[in-house]
């Protein structure tokens, strides 16, 4: 290999380094004086079987399931609003949620059949009114389209021939079930409410899941309570509570001490050193996440009016596909992510193996510097004197924003800089905070920054996010939910072919070829699918499903299987249940806690760290 990279600790010596700090005095490593955000004191004791406690430092942009885009509010939203068709927990195929049955002739008209002796939270009857009012919001009322607007684009009619029917009409065919990943609302209460875009809805929410949010205290904690008319049974353990940390060693002390049951988001580090814990056990899971360099190819509005500071360099594709020869992928994973995940081709994760862009595509590039170096001359980047490339008078020079707080990202660019300079590049790291961050990714003001989505088990969405026709309506970025502004017409057309493709290997073949385009095109670089790193108290709580059933994870689901059935050891033990967590595949047992690690992604669901959701 031709850059030498920066010394990094091996796994015995992050292992080391981390025992040390754990023996250190407050203020001896930057983790050891990050006190916990929330300061008031839980309501009930910290090892109480009735409530199951979460750590987290994720932002809330909303409640709103019209509006929010944040990892965070839309995992909560999946456990207090029902869908229409939920994703399955075997292998997030459609199953029951509000609908009991559904069928469809040619893929143009899908009627659905409603549950028996729905209710809300609140008793009222849920009805075929609630689904055609949710529905026709997000057709009609631009604002309330901004969560899942894409998902409603091809439809014609949404209508309740009686209580228990729903007829959806589409514009065209689609093969995938249009009843999926649509939080519905009661009609009742949303259409009481006179700005229901800019309704927050933080707590008392009346819902349909096995959980309702029962409070919000702002950088303190969330407080779900069971739903005791949840369709499917009310839940076993009474409130699940996110409590707030500053950064991802804390929530790993608190783990420890037993102040919260449930950690995700560990890095490799953190795992390893918990290994072992009397009381806690750890769980690595084949994550739906990708991560990835979101690259600025020259944002524009859905107009085509640009808006933004990225380098105009970046427009050139030739250039952006240099970057990609220059960046290593391979080791980011190896070294970065200590080999817990899969090396990235596109931004659909392995873990759905029928969408995923084979590793063999004859598109995907290796590794090589000498060609990214080539390529550059192509496109007439000449190295100057101090050995940055130059063109009309411009040098080639590239901002990265990077949280200084997230270890991973302070990493990667130790890395990525030499990388870049190998091939005539400089790059100018900006270190900063996640939320700056993220209002800087949404007005366009970057060159390159640190991106991630959670994916669902359809495509559909994930490429809906990169069409053009999702583009930001305002300069300011607002007025759309596009993944990397990313605009290509062929790609528009392909996803128009496979989202009609009733034929299922057909569609593979017309989505890999949409992925194949995207990759050519360059306006992101994805580097790995993370297994998703976490850890429970094992010793208080069992019975959570993993999704997909084999290897998958508890947290961050397509759907709300991960705690929907948990239960407390004691209830588990009194049902004569000792073994594993349903469907768990235990990786270990822990002792030992490392006071190094990332702090948790500010994960936008579907922009900085987004989960489509």
């Amino acid at each position: 290999m031709s850059v030498s990279h920066p010394r990094r600790p091996s796994r015995a010596a992050s292992l080391a380094i981390a025992a040390l700090l754990i023996a250190a005095p407050a203020g001896a490593a930057h983790a050891s004086d990050s006190p916990v955000v929330a300061q008031e004191a839980p309501d009930e004791s910290t090892s109480s079987p009735t409530t199951f406690r979460i750590a987290t430092s994720g932002f809330v942009d909303s409640f709103n399931p019209f509006v929010s885009i944040y990892l965070t509010p839309t995992n909560i939203i999946r456990y207090v609003y029902e869908y229409l068709v939920q994703n399955d927990a075997e292998d997030g195929s459609p199953t029951k949620g509000l609908a009991d049955s559904w069928e469809t002739d040619d893929g143009t008209t899908w009627t659905y059949t409603l549950q028996d002796d729905l209710k809300w939270s609140d008793d009222e009857p849920i009805t075929a009114d609630d689904v055609v009012y949710t529905y026709t919001q997000m057709m009609e009322v631009p604002e309330l389209a901004v969560a899942n607007g894409n998902l409603v684009t091809n439809f014609e009619s949404v209508e309740a021939p009686d209580e228990k029917t729903v007829v959806i009409t589409l514009k065209g065919p689609q093969a995938t079930n249009p009843g999926i990943e649509i939080p519905v609302v009661p009609k009742h209460i949303w259409e009481a409410i006179d700005s229901p875009a800019e309704f927050v809805n933080d707590a008392d929410v009346v819902g349909s899941g096995p959980y309702l949010l029962e409070s919000y205290e702002a950088n303190q904690q969330i407080t779900l309570k069971a739903n005791p008319n949840f369709w499917r049974g009310e839940p076993a353990v009474e409130r699940i509570q996110y409590v707030y940390y500053t950064n991802s060693d804390a929530q790993v002390q608190a783990l420890r001490s037993g102040e919260v049951d449930f950690v995700s988001g560990l890095s490799p580090t953190q795992y390893e050193a918990l290994e072992g814990t009397d009381g806690i056990t750890v769980h690595s899971g084949e994550g739906r996440r990708y991560h990835s360099f979101s690259i600025n190819v020259g944002l524009i509005t859905r107009d085509g009016v640009p808006y933004g500071t990225g380098n105009e360099a970046l427009k050139d594709v030739e250039v952006r596909q240099a970057l990609r020869l220059g960046t290593d992928t391979k080791t980011l994973l190896d070294k970065v992510l200590d080999g817990q995940g899969v090396q990235a081709t596109s931004f659909i994760p392995t873990s759905f193996s029928k969408w995923t862009l084979p590793a063999d595509d004859p598109v995907i590039v290796e590794y090589d510097p000498e060609a990214a170096k080539q390529k550059l001359e192509d496109a007439g980047w000449t190295v100057g004197a101090d050995g940055v490339r130059e063109k009309d008078g411009a040098k080639l020079e590239l901002r990265l924003l990077a949280d200084a707080e997230d270890l991973q990202e302070v990493s990667i660019s130790e890395y990525f800089v030499p990388w870049m300079e190998e091939i005539g590049v400089k790059i100018n790291v900006e270190s900063t905070d996640s939320d700056t961050i993220s209002a800087k990714a949404v007005s366009g003001d970057y060159d390159i920054y640190f991106s991630g989505w959670s994916v669902n088990p359809d495509p559909d969405y994930q490429l809906g996010i990169n069409l053009c026709s999702t583009l930001p309506t305002g300069t300011d970025g607002s007025g759309g939910t596009s993944q990397d502004g990313y605009c290509n017409p062929e790609f528009d057309a392909l996803y128009d072919q496979q989202r009609a493709e009733l034929d299922e290997p057909k569609r593979q073949e017309i989505v890999h070829d949409m992925l194949a385009l995207n990759y050519t095109d360059t306006a992101q670089i994805a580097t790995w699918y993370a297994n998703s790193l976490e850890a429970y108290r094992s010793d208080r709580f069992t019975g959570f499903t993993l999704q997909p059933k084999d290897g998958g994870i508890i947290a961050s689901q397509a759907g709300y299987w991960g705690f929907l059935t948990m239960e407390p050891v004691d209830a588990a033990s009194a049902d004569g249940g000792d073994g594993p967590p349903t469907g768990l595949i235990v990786v270990g047992v822990i002792v030992g806690v490392a006071v190094i690690g990332i702090v948790v992604f500010l994960l936008l669901r579907r922009r900085r760290s987004a989960d489509i959701e």
